[in-house]
């Protein structure tokens, strides 16, 4: 868990976003996770595909969203680092040259930790935008928890979806979700789960179609929300999503295929013919387990 001394020095920096820069005691760190099913203004999974009607359109529409996070992140906070990892599909879907010069970017989809790459126990907090609900929930606008080939996973018996999953990493790490926004069914399954501030930015109309609120709107609401999430931070008032160790990893997947193969890992269990289950170390370990079970994996 983050330390005492630790969040003391995060009120203490926060107190002071109102004096110079040269008051602070040291940067904060922000890490900001980018997934697209969630964005406002995205009504089709085909706007989330390289090859799919409108993705332009889609880049553009995480690129501002993104930017509307970090301007209002380094209004408050002028010299905070902010790290960026693309995290949906390819990872490369930011126009990351439009970006704030202050901030750094992560591109690319083969890394170990996926959409958490890059996150240690150095940030001060986390940020998801664009996120959805985990898989099968009936209210989520494109819901799915990795692929398409996962039907479900829970993690010491608490059933998440990538948001929970990342929100586990980080509370391994002693780093709290602040905000989330995404659907209605993703800020109902975070705000619960993590506490965190959420941003409804949709409410799928079908699992594949979405009434959409305006991405003006959604910048509006953003930039309330972090505002709103920094003084919460100042206060204290966020915990890290913190599993304990070991870490048990149940994974439902839909092809029984899938499971057989997963069988060659030395340590793995079938617990039906399309579930299997893991007990990793602590969640850093899980989490990378998991990644290759449904990114790098394939029945």
């Amino acid at each position: 868990m983050i330390s005492r001394s630790r969040w003391l020095t995060v009120v203490a920096v926060l107190s002071l976003t109102t004096q110079p820069a040269l008051a602070q005691e040291r940067p904060l760190r922000f890490f900001i996770s980018v997934d697209m099913e969630g964005i406002g203004g995205i009504g089709t999974g085909a706007m989330t595909t390289s090859t799919g009607k409108d993705y332009s359109l889609g880049r553009e529409l995480v690129t501002a969203e993104v930017n509307v996070v970090v301007d209002a992140i380094l209004e408050r906070l002028p010299d905070a680092d902010v790290l960026i990892n693309d995290s949906h599909g390819d990872h490369q879907n930011l126009h990351h040259t439009d970006l704030d010069p202050r901030v750094t970017y992560i591109q690319g989809a083969i890394k170990p930790l996926g959409m958490v790459q890059g996150l240690d126990g150095s940030f001060d907090a986390v940020l998801f935008l664009g996120y959805h609900a985990k898989a099968g929930d009936p209210d989520g606008f494109l819901a799915h928890t990795g692929t398409g080939s996962v039907k479900g996973l829970w993690l010491n018996d608490v059933e998440v979806g990538e948001g929970g999953m990342n929100a586990a990493f980080a509370g391994s790490h002693g780093v709290p979700v602040i905000l989330a926004a995404g659907d209605s069914a993703a800020a109902h399954e975070l705000g619960t789960q993590l506490g965190a501030v959420t941003i409804t930015t949709k409410t799928a109309e079908t699992p594949e179609s979405a009434r959409l609120i305006h991405p003006e709107r959604v910048h509006e609401l953003l930039a309330e929300g972090v505002d709103r999430a920094l003084d919460r931070l100042a206060r204290g008032g966020f915990e890290p999503f913190y599993l304990g160790s070991p870490v048990r990893i149940r994974m439902r997947f839909a092809s029984t295929t899938h499971v057989d193969i997963l069988m060659s890992i030395p340590g793995m269990s079938k617990v039906d013919g399309f579930t299997v289950a893991y007990t990793a170390e602590d969640a850093d370990q899980a989490y990378r387990l998991i990644r290759l079970m449904y990114r790098f994996v394939q029945s």
